[in-house]
């Protein structure tokens, strides 16, 4: 069916929702490591657009942006199905990824390493987030049921980002036991085996994060 490669970083959270699925379905793959502040002109060839990662390379197809590379990846290798087959179920676990990726990302992250009256409204509006996606594991192990599903790899970043985001950002967002039943779906998921073995040390992924921190505030400095 083709080669499949990779071009990631090891420290973000939307490329290894890609690496989990891709070992979720089993598939073999390159992984391409990018550096982020030298990007490499295959990267820049593949992604002339957005100029950043993940890229998903399968033979000849090209596939950006991470929520597209996972329906790619589920409609090309049926192997452990990550959508539901109910259309409703299908439409609410991409409603769902659509908020994790539009919202709930930017608020914790502005909510970890943003200042002043910015940082205290993300941090209020990060905890309404959570509260809604806390609503939505009540009683389940996983998103996707008894199994790993595509919302599980789209979320599957707080149990172990959430805290890196704090200790790079320097500012808190209150502790796991106010959402007991995502703190507990975040032990299954990021204790288990095909997950946990893509997961960043945090002596690693802490300067990673630092990084990107100092890459954002001074790109939005040069702006215009």
């Amino acid at each position: 069916m083709g080669v499949v490669k990779l071009f990631a970083t090891e420290g973000s959270l939307f490329c290894a929702r890609i690496q989990w699925a891709l070992k979720l379905k089993g598939v073999e793959y390159e992984f391409i490591l990018e550096d982020l502040a030298n990007k490499s002109p295959l990267l820049l060839k593949y992604n002339p657009i957005y100029k950043k990662v993940p890229v998903l390379v399968h033979g000849d197809n090209v596939v950006l942006e991470s929520l597209v590379i996972l329906e790619y990846i589920e409609d090309t290798w049926k192997e452990h199905p990550l959508l539901p087959r109910d259309p409703y179920d299908r439409a609410t676990a991409r409603f769902w990824a659509k908020f994790n990726d539009e919202k709930l990302v930017l608020q914790v992250w502005t909510a970890c390493t943003g200042e002043g009256e910015a940082q205290e409204k993300a941090k209020e509006s990060a905890l309404e987030s959570l509260a809604l996606v806390e609503k939505q594991i009540e009683g389940k192990k996983f998103f996707g049921g008894e199994q790993i599903g595509y919302l599980d790899l789209v979320l599957g970043w707080m149990p172990h980002w959430i805290s890196a985001i704090e200790e790079a950002g320097g500012n808190k967002i209150p502790e796991a036991e106010m959402f007991p039943s995502l703190h507990q779906w975040g032990q299954n998921i990021i204790h288990t085996p095909l997950i946990e073995e893509c997961i960043p040390a945090k002596e690693e992924l802490v300067p990673y994060l630092r990084f990107m921190i100092g890459y954002i505030r001074s790109s939005s400095a040069n702006k215009p």
